[in-house]
C-alpha cells in the first residue's frame, strides 16, 4: 500500500495537469503535434458554421423574389423589337397617346408617378428583381430628392416627365403647358444628361394644345394608364375587362398618407402579374 501522502501528491499532479489540458486526450499520438481535442472540435464548429453559410449563401442571391413576397421568380420578358421595326416619332400634335401596347408578348409596364416616396429598400428592390421600372417624376414633388432616382437609374429604371409643378394642363395656354414640360426636361438633362422622350400629364388630362407642347419639348409618346394601383393595393381598370391584360401600362402613384408603402404595394401587384402569367416589360422598348 503506498504512503497517504504519495496518494495525495498523485491526486494533485492529475488535477493540475486536467486544469491545465496538458494531460487531455489528443486526436492522435503522443508528439505528434495533433491540436487537443476541445480546440479541435471548436475550430471544426466554426469550419461547419462557415461552410453552411457559404452553402446558404448562393441559395438566398439566387432567390431574392422570396425576399420580396413572391413565391417563384417573374420569367424574364421577351427580347425588344429591332429598332428598324419601330414606328418613326411623329411630329407636332400627332403625338401618340397610350394606355397599353398592342402587343402578343406576355408583359404588362409599372409605371410610377410624381416621385414622393423615396424608400431605400425600393431601390434595393428594384435591382434585385431587376424590375424594369418607369419614374415619372415631378420637380416640385421630388424637391431634393434626386439622388434618390439617380440611384433607382443606375439599377435599371428609367426617368421619365411628369411636368415641374404637378399642373393640370387641359385647357391652359400652349406658353404655360410648354413651360412645365420643357421645365421638366431641362431640370432632368441637368440633373441626369437625358432628355426624356415619354411624358405623362397630371390626372391623365390633356388636350391638342398639350400634345403640340410636348412634341416641342422632344416628347415623343404620351403615356397613360389602363390599370391603377391605388393606396390599400387595389386594382382599378379606366376600361375594359377588370383583369390585368398582355400589354397594360399600369399606374402606382406615390405619397400616399394611409396605406401600403410602395414596395408592399408593388409586391402585391407583382403577384397579380404571376397570376395572370404575366411578367414586367420595359415600357421604352415597346413604345
Amino acid at each position: 500500500m503506498r504512503p497517504a501522502s504519495a496518494m495525495r501528491g498523485g491526486a494533485a499532479v492529475a488535477l493540475a495537469c486536467v486544469l491545465l489540458a496538458g494531460c487531455a486526450q489528443s486526436t492522435g499520438s503522443a508528439g505528434s503535434g495533433a491540436v487537443p481535442g476541445g480546440r479541435a472540435a471548436q475550430e471544426g464548429g466554426k469550419a461547419a458554421a462557415q461552410e453552411a453559410r457559404s452553402a446558404k449563401g448562393p441559395t438566398q442571391a439566387a432567390q431574392p423574389y422570396r425576399r420580396w413576397g413572391l413565391t417563384a421568380p417573374l420569367p424574364a420578358p421577351p427580347s425588344p423589337a429591332p429598332p428598324a421595326r419601330r414606328q418613326p416619332p411623329p411630329a407636332d400634335d400627332r403625338l401618340p397617346v397610350v394606355d397599353r401596347v398592342p402587343t402578343r408578348d406576355q408583359v404588362v409596364f409599372l409605371t410610377y408617378d410624381d416621385g414622393a416616396e423615396k424608400d431605400p429598400r425600393f431601390v434595393d428592390m428594384v435591382r434585385e428583381l431587376r424590375l424594369p421600372v418607369s419614374m415619372f417624376l415631378t420637380d416640385s414633388v421630388v424637391g431634393p430628392g434626386y439622388g434618390h432616382f439617380a440611384r433607382l437609374r443606375s439599377v435599371g429604371a428609367s426617368i421619365q416627365n411628369h411636368t415641374l409643378d404637378h399642373a393640370a394642363l387641359r385647357g391652359l395656354p400652349y406658353a404655360g403647358q410648354r413651360a412645365e414640360i420643357c421645365g421638366q426636361q431641362n431640370k432632368l438633362r441637368a440633373r441626369f444628361g437625358i432628355r426624356p422622350r415619354l411624358f405623362r400629364p397630371p390626372y391623365g388630362t390633356y388636350d391638342a394644345t398639350t400634345l403640340r407642347a410636348a412634341a416641342r419639348c422632344g416628347i415623343t409618346a404620351v403615356v397613360l394608364w389602363r390599370a391603377a394601383m391605388e393606396g390599400d393595393g387595389e386594382l382599378t381598370y379606366a376600361k375594359g375587362p377588370g383583369r390585368l391584360r398582355p400589354g397594360d401600362i399600369i399606374s402606382v402613384p406615390s405619397g400616399e398618407p394611409t396605406g401600403l408603402s410602395l414596395r408592399e404595394r408593388t409586391t402585391r401587384l407583382l403577384r397579380e402579374v404571376q397570376r395572370r402569367g404575366l411578367t414586367v416589360g420595359r415600357l421604352e422598348d415597346y413604345v
